[in-house]
């Protein structure tokens, strides 16, 4: 089984509860465990929200997919403006007491892979995977298991 979905979103803040909510909501009712989904959850709001902070759009939308299956949660935020440099940005480390500054080392420590594709005039991709923890009674369990005996039932060769 396979989740996807994709959205088109405006280039405001305001649409990023929107994309938090969906794959919130799209993770429990596959019965994704709470601290897993509130990682993801944690994780693509700071991705959206580095988008929009850090780059020049020469469009008024940005781009979120989503592709949930019985073990990964894999995202792409997309934003087709002029880039932004990732490294400078994770490289600077934020004070103690700064309100900001913290959103890339968060994502590093919320998700198990993160990677930037930025490139001048063609926009920047913030890409995140998170291996899924599920509730003992969840579908994505229940799948990965069938799966799991459908190998070990399958004749070699």
């Amino acid at each position: 089984m396979e989740l996807d979905f994709s959205l088109c979103l405006p280039r405001d803040e305001v649409s990023v509860p929107v994309v938090r909510h969906l794959c919130g909501f799209a993770l429990r009712r596959l019965g994704v465990d709470d601290d897993c989904v509130g990682d993801i959850e944690l994780a693509v709001t700071e991705a959206c929200s580095n988008v929009l902070r850090h780059t020049a759009g020469t469009t008024d939308q940005y781009e979120v997919h989503v592709t949930i299956d019985e073990c990964v949660c894999a995202i792409s935020v997309v934003d087709t403006g002029a880039g932004f440099d990732h490294e400078s940005l994770s490289a600077a480390d934020a004070a103690p007491t700064a309100e900001g500054g913290r959103g890339i080392h968060l994502m590093r420590a919320l998700v198990d892979d993160i990677r930037f594709v930025s490139k001048p005039e063609s926009g920047t991709i913030v890409h995140l995977e998170k291996t899924l923890e599920c509730d003992e009674r969840s579908l994505l369990r229940r799948l990965a298991e069938t799966r799991v005996g459908d190998r070990a039932a399958a004749p070699a060769g």
